[in-house]
């Protein structure tokens, strides 16, 4: 191959990002052995409609999970919700034989929520965004 031409792309597709992943997989796989990569989700329902509105969305691979996407909608906070999904993640997690669980929040998000949890920071990333932090918090089983 010669050269390759770089792109930009504002709204890159699916089998962009599939162009990407595959041979980065493959090199990891090669260099360290699979993965596990598997995506999980433990959901919020509505009980009426059935719609999602909120849930815990998450990523396990070399025996860590990390949790990408954690939301309990404004009117359902302070239920306990939010617990009890980190709570079945943490079982997930423990049950798959994965070393811990880890996820990152901004400092005007969740950062005290999730060191309730028994998490604790590891890093930090100062100014992003400006005028906040954004927070990297592990807990190792």
């Amino acid at each position: 191959m010669s050269r390759a031409e770089i792109v930009f792309a504002e709204a890159p597709t699916a089998a962009d990002r599939d162009a990407i992943v595959r041979p980065l997989v493959a090199f990891n796989d090669a260099t360290y052995g699979p993965s596990g990569f598997r995506t999980l989700a433990f959901l919020l329902r509505d009980p009426e409609t059935g719609e999602t509105v909120g849930g815990l969305y998450g990523k396990a691979s070399y025996d860590w999970l990390f949790v990408e996407l954690l939301v309990v909608p404004a009117a359902l906070r302070g239920t306990g919700l939010g617990s009890e999904l980190i709570g079945k993640a943490e079982t997930y997690a423990r049950e798959a034989g994965l070393a811990g669980v880890w996820l990152d929040t901004f400092g005007f998000q969740a950062r005290a929520f999730y060191e309730k949890q028994g998490f604790e920071v590891f890093g930090s990333l100062p100014g992003h965004p400006r005028g906040s932090e954004r927070f990297f918090l592990r807990k190792a089983f």
